[in-house]
């Protein structure tokens, strides 16, 4: 046995059992991490604004503390941003993390010197759990992708400011420099297309056995690797590939492209990571869910989607959380972000451990008649579909058709097909029929004659992609929404002559 992987199996036995104690006790956790936030938390001007001093219990903090999305919470981050301290947490922040949004334009999250290391410790013990799991650490002796945004940071009144994947390039521990591929001179690289084919060129020589990024890029890469390679698989061109490390969207919708380009079902360990904090992992391969962190610096709370645009809506702590129910998830955490939304749904699979999947975006569904189909209830019908109607999906979009030319209302899906089913109205209907069932508000629109099925709109290959970069969006870390509730994307689609006729 090579040393590395020796060694990497003793240290992903001791962190696997010292992370058990906060799984038999995530309640307690949660309090305790609570308190510590708020003891923090009374001495910044934030703390001071809403009184802190008199919070005692989660009751009190919901009193005083609303929930704030970015631009609800921008006046105390500009003030960070001018250089001055204990504003939202303690000092000030280590670095910013740059992110794009689509509403507030380029957001800058603070990451403290308490929170740096929860996104470090999150993504290397998502790794030892997998080595305790599976008794294999091979892939430690191998060449490792971890493909980031540019490492090249700027500076703000003192404080650093990047991508997170780039700040988090800085902390990329000395025994594993060796083996990370691709160069820092690529990884700098702003040009996304020319970045992909240089990790192409870089990559293809070397003993390849754990790939890091999201599925949208990991199937470019792939494509671009056989292409190049003349291969009819990756696992020709990497036979020890063991493993591939995936965040950012579900896998599952991607899971059949994938076997096909790699020629097997390889591992997969899907993450949450987020500016704001590392949220979750998959801590069983068994399992498509993720593993709450509920010791990682952040004070989750949850506010049931359906509640989430009232007035006053119900807002709970962990304790009180139901299975297969959609939450907005909301963040305290120890960079200074106070009943934060973040933006993303979940439902809990399991509570015991707590356990979660993305269910989707607040701000992406489509509920142009009242139906609020979500990203989780689209990508299920669409896996379901595909069990029955063998076909290749690279991608896919729905938005609604609320004024079509005749006929009535319906959900148009853009899907970009690697292998198009043999029968696509065969396909749409099952597709159609999966989606009422997942969903009563549509059964009901489409039985009451509100709406028609669902209608098909094939994308051109690499349609998706010019898509991006028509919006300047090209790039590992961004994706295209799963839903929409106006026409914007399908327009654009339209405009750029991307639908098949």
């Amino acid at each position: 046995m090579k040393f590395k992987s020796y060694v990497a199996k003793l240290f992903a036995q001791f962190v696997s059992n010292s992370e058990k104690n906060w799984m038999q006790h995530p309640i307690e956790t949660q309090d305790k991490l609570f308190q510590e936030l708020i003891s923090v938390g009374k001495e910044t001007e934030f703390g001071r604004d809403h009184q802190f001093s008199s919070i005692k219990t989660y009751e009190d903090f919901k009193r005083n503390v609303p929930i704030r999305d970015y631009e609800e919470l921008k006046s105390y981050i500009e003030k960070v941003k001018e250089g001055k301290s204990n504003i939202l947490w303690k000092g000030k922040p280590l670095y910013f993390a740059k992110t794009s949004g689509t509403t507030s334009g380029t957001k800058y999250i603070p990451i403290t010197k308490e929170s740096m290391p929860s996104h470090i410790k999150s993504a290397r013990n998502a790794l030892l759990n997998y080595i305790s799991q599976t008794n294999s650490a091979d892939f430690v002796s191998g060449k490792m992708i971890f493909l980031q945004g540019s490492p090249e940071l700027e500076e703000i009144n003192g404080i650093n400011v990047g991508r997170l994947s780039g700040i988090v390039a800085h902390f990329v521990p000395k025994y594993l420099q060796k083996n990370r591929m691709p160069s820092w001179e690529t990884n700098c690289m702003e040009d996304w297309e020319a970045k992909v084919d240089k990790v192409v060129e870089e990559t293809l020589p070397e003993n390849m056995t754990l790939i890091s990024g999201i599925p949208p890029w990991l199937v470019m890469y792939f494509e671009k690797l056989i292409e190049k390679s003349g291969k009819k698989t990756i696992k020709e061109i990497f036979p020890n590939l063991q493993l591939m490390v995936t965040g950012g969207v579900n896998y599952n919708p991607y899971r059949e492209k994938m076997i096909e380009l790699i020629g097997e079902d390889l591992d997969v360990v899907q993450t949450y990571p987020a500016s704001e904090g590392f949220i979750a992992y998959q801590d069983s391969l068994q399992k498509d869910d993720l593993l709450l962190l509920v010791n990682n610096g952040i004070f989750f709370e949850f506010i049931p989607t359906d509640e989430f645009f009232e007035e006053n809506p119900t807002r709970i702590s962990l304790k009180d959380v139901e299975l297969d129910k959609d939450y907005v998830l909301i963040l305290n955490t120890n960079a200074g972000l106070w009943g934060y939304n973040i933006g993303d749904t979940v439902r809990f699979t399991s509570l015991n451990p707590y356990r979660i999947i993305v269910s989707g975006r607040i701000k992406h569904y489509t509920s142009a008649f009242g139906e609020h189909v979500i990203a989780h209830e689209v990508e299920q019908a669409m896996q379901e579909t595909l069990k029955i109607h063998p076909a290749q999906v690279s991608e896919f979009t729905v938005a609604p058709e609320v004024n079509p030319t005749t006929g009535l209302p319906y959900h148009e899906w853009f899907i970009e097909f690697a292998q198009q089913p043999v029968d696509m109205n065969a396909f749409r209907m099952e597709l159609d029929q999966n989606l009422r069932k997942l969903n009563s508000y549509y059964d009901d629109l489409i039985v009451g004659s509100i709406l028609q099925p669902l209608k098909i709109s094939p994308i051109q290959k690499e349609g998706f992609n010019a898509y991006m970069k028509s919006q300047g969006k090209l790039g590992g870390q961004n994706k295209v929404p799963r839903l929409s509730n106006d026409r914007k994307i399908a327009n654009v689609f339209l405009e750029l002559g991307l639908v098949e006729k």
